[in-house]
């Protein structure tokens, strides 16, 4: 890293509901977050009948920023930039109360963004930890509902809605059945969601958050993690009559509710369900990068931005726990054989699980395989969706010797059908031979191959200075085959005592 490389940076969510700063740490292709505060301001409350700030939350939000402020400038934040969105922009007083902060901290760039600017940084932050993403992002706050396209070629078509849950809910002066109309009429205007129906649709924004956490408890998903948590439009249907129908007492006994956002859960439900209706998605993806992440993306880590987010935490974690560098692409090479008609997919999994085989090393070897599988299930961010964590976390833990009945594997045997499931344990088990082979070294992994035959898998061992008469490598290929329902072969090279060096 260069000198005049800021070592972090900061950004200021300042919403109709909430106001949030996260500070990230270093420059990377996934930011990361060290420090995340949110306060709950309602900024928003009243604006449809007064058209100005609440005057409560006004008063609040001056006191959090200085907060904010001084936690920035101490950890040195560069750059730290604070932005402004639906109240603040849609209000009468927003203006003034923007000059009021500006005199507060003259050195901190305030912007007050458009809806447009909104649903850009929105659809970024997406892009950031859903490299892939194809359909439509909305991106729900408590003044306003963002709405855009995104696919390979870029964003398109954004367009702002005045149903954000607190002004959703002053609109329809509380009633659910007034929000029900009004969401409709509103989504019925913006005639570019005609060409959404069948396509993918992203939820981001506190509110609809929520509403995951909820079904997660409710239904004791496997899973605590939000990101990339998908559900069919059966389900999300299901799931919105169940909130809109349920009370506040009867949410808060589920464990983990966000009780500051009950009581916009059901108008965010509200709209989910008119959303649903109107574009007709082929599934529901909640994404927890929004806003936030996009202002990272475009401000901070643009030029990596090209890189796939899953290989470059697997670099990361393999730098800071692994034992070798060149390892990995070695093994991406040697288990390849294993895998001769594997998708896509899989071949970018396997590369991934190859630079991870070795981030449990420093672990206690009594737990090495369970804190290995948790580690990998839990990493923070890496565009990856739930049964690609939960096939990863399982390669990993049977490479260290997990046994697939372990009570603590329960969330991979949940979220895998039979066929992942056994792609993941394979591809554990090749791993496992290949340690067995080389320590954790690439050069004593040099000189051996694995070749798969219709009803054989031999392993060769073409050099001498590898040459392994020991049990444990016949074990571990027998496994190997056994799962691959193959038979096994060691082909062992001859040994000749001078040519057999210490390497």
């Amino acid at each position: 890293m260069q000198a005049d490389t800021p070592a972090r940076s900061a950004v200021v969510d300042l919403g109709s509901n909430s106001v949030r700063m996260v500070v990230f740490d270093g420059i990377s292709r996934n930011p990361v977050p060290i420090f995340n505060e949110k306060a709950v301001l309602r900024l928003g409350r009243g604006l449809t009948r007064t058209g100005r700030l609440n005057d409560e939350g006004v008063a609040m939000a001056v006191d959090v920023l200085r907060r904010f402020h001084a936690i920035a400038c101490g950890m040195n934040a560069n750059p730290f930039e604070i932005l402004a969105t639906a109240a603040v922009r849609d209000a009468s007083n927003g203006p003034e109360f923007v000059a009021s902060l500006r005199q507060i901290m003259p050195d901190v760039p305030i912007r007050i963004l458009s809806g447009i600017e909104e649903a850009d940084h929105s659809a970024l932050g997406v892009l950031c930890g859903i490299p892939e993403a194809n359909g439509l992002v909305a991106d729900i706050g408590g003044g306003s509902l963002e709405l855009i396209r995104i696919d390979a070629e870029g964003r398109h078509d954004a367009d702002t809605l005045p149903l954000g849950v607190i002004r959703l809910s002053d609109r329809a002066e509380g009633e659910l059945a007034v929000a029900k109309s009004l969401a409709d009429s509103d989504l019925k205007g913006v005639e570019w969601l005609d060409s959404m129906k069948g396509r993918t649709l992203y939820l981001v924004g506190g509110a609809f958050r929520a509403l995951a956490r909820l079904q997660i408890a409710r239904t004791n998903y496997p899973l605590n993690i939000l990101h990339y948590y998908t559900m069919t439009p059966q389900t999300a249907r299901e799931m919105t009559g169940w909130l809109i129908q349920s009370n506040r007492r009867m949410l808060e006994r589920l464990p983990g509710a966000p009780r500051k956002r009950l009581d916009d859960v059901p108008f965010a439900a509200t709209v989910l369900r008119r959303l649903l209706k109107r574009v007709e998605p082929d599934r529901i993806v909640f994404c927890v990068d929004g806003l936030r992440e996009g202002w990272y993306a475009l401000n901070v880590a643009h030029e990596l931005q090209h890189e796939d987010p899953l290989e470059a935490v697997a670099r990361e974690m393999c730098e800071r726990l692994g034992r070798s560098l060149t390892l990995p692409s070695a093994l991406f090479a040697w288990t390849a054989e294993v895998f001769p008609y594997e998708t896509a997919r899989q071949e970018r999994l396997r590369k991934v699980a190859c630079w991870l085989s070795d981030v449990g090393s420093h672990d206690h070897p009594e737990y090495r395989a369970e804190q290995t599988f948790l580690r990998i299930l839990w990493m923070q961010g890496a565009g990856v969706d739930h049964e690609a964590r939960a096939a990863l976390a399982l390669a990993l833990a049977v490479r260290y010797e997990a046994e697939t009945d372990a009570a603590w594997l329960a969330p991979a045997r949940a979220l895998l059908d039979a066929d992942t499931f056994t792609w993941a344990v394979t591809l554990g088990l090749a791993l496992r031979l290949a340690s067995a082979l080389c320590g954790g070294t690439e050069t004593l992994l040099d000189g051996t191959r694995l070749e798969r035959g219709d009803t054989e898998l031999c392993l060769h061992l073409t050099s001498a200075r590898v040459a392994v008469r020991g049990d444990s490598v016949k074990r571990r290929l027998a496994r190997l085959g056994q799962a691959m329902d193959l038979e096994t072969r060691l082909d062992e090279a001859p040994v000749h005592s001078a040519a057999f060096p210490i390497p």
